[in-house]
């Protein structure tokens, strides 16, 4: 095949992504309150629509001017959340999209789990049942990383390999049946974010790691939001990543989603120019440039630093009043915000 041929295959292969993405409703929040009955804004990037609500919950909220409400007498304490299908109407045809609308009890106490709750717990980093020990600990969210095997699964884990094995060349059927050390197999992203959809506390933060191969990074990042959308879980989901390009696809993907960068390169000024919802620093970086917390703060983004672990540093980030504080004790953390 000719490079030409090759060039114009890429280029069709990720306008039929874009087009595919774009042909979905968005939302511009997924949670709801009893302070709060507004969800969030409908839109269709890129086309002109008009939206109506369909589905066994329709009646329960309602719609105006593209704004979404649940009515207030449909906010009820037993239920956590609803399935809400939204319809749109537009000249290039009719497109759908079912939500998952939560009620808002999400923790808010700065506490993020670095890989789940392990250290402490003897759970593996980045199982399941580490992001259960966050859940159980009451962190306010739970880090985790994800790779894409050779037959584009996404699956958790931190390093580019496991057990002997590379992650970009193995199998999906070989990597999720390794046995962790704990006894619980691999988990694959879907099986993950399942398990943190049980409960509606802990928010899930989601890195995708960077690689070399530009084009097999947008592919993850597009098998990501895919896993993302099929099963509803916008409410619970934070992205993260070190690398740029991926987090500006985030962005085109779904326009209102919660992504910070990692790297440290860029100033507050720059990311809130790209509409990033936030900045995540390693210390260093913020001990390097003290002023960046006051500017992201003028600028509307959210602040996280990772990973502190030492108890003085923790003690400094929570005076300097932070969003999130990202660390491998998360125990010790929750007893120093408790006091």
């Amino acid at each position: 095949m000719s490079t030409s041929i090759k060039f114009c295959t890429v280029i069709i292969f990720f306008s039929l992504i874009s087009f595919s993405t774009r042909a979905q409703p968005v939302l511009s929040n997924h949670t709801y309150s009893k302070d709060n009955n507004q969800v969030g804004i409908l839109s269709l990037p890129g086309l002109e629509a008009e939206f109506k609500l369909s589905g066994a919950n329709a009646g329960l909220f309602r719609l105006k001017a593209n704004k979404l409400y649940i009515r207030k007498g449909s906010i009820k304490p037993e239920i956590k959340w609803y399935d809400l299908t939204i319809e749109a109407e537009t000249k290039s045809g009719s497109f759908q999209q079912t939500f998952r609308l939560v009620k808002d009890e999400f923790i808010r106490n700065s506490v993020i789990a670095h890989r789940g709750a392990w250290k402490n717990t003897g759970a593996t980093e980045n199982s399941i049942v580490a992001l259960q020990q966050a859940i159980r600990l009451g962190c306010q969210g739970s880090e985790f990383d994800v790779h894409m095997t050779v037959d584009s699964v996404p699956v958790i884990n931190h390093d580019p390999t496991i057990q002997g094995l590379i992650i970009s060349t193995s199998s999906s059927e070989k990597l999720l049946a390794l046995k962790l050390p704990s006894g619980e197999n691999m988990p694959s992203l879907e099986s993950y974010i399942k398990a943190g959809m049980t409960q509606n506390n802990t928010k899930l933060i989601l890195e995708i790691k960077s690689t070399i191969n530009k084009e097999r990074a947008l592919l993850l990042t597009k098998k990501v939001m895919d896993v993302v959308i099929k099963l509803k879980a916008q409410a619970w989901i934070d992205y993260i990543s070190f690398d740029y390009a991926i987090c500006m696809e985030l962005m085109r993907l779904d326009p209102y989603a919660r992504v910070a960068y990692l790297n440290g390169d860029k100033t507050p000024a720059m990311l809130a120019t790209d509409k990033f919802w936030g900045l995540d620093y390693n210390q260093s970086v913020y001990q390097k440039h003290p002023d960046w917390i006051a500017q992201a703060k003028q600028k509307g983004l959210t602040i996280n630093v990772w990973t502190v672990n030492d108890p003085a540093l923790l003690k400094s980030f929570l005076d300097q009043k932070i969003d999130f504080i990202t660390t491998n004790e998360p125990e010790l953390l929750l007893k120093m915000i408790n006091k």
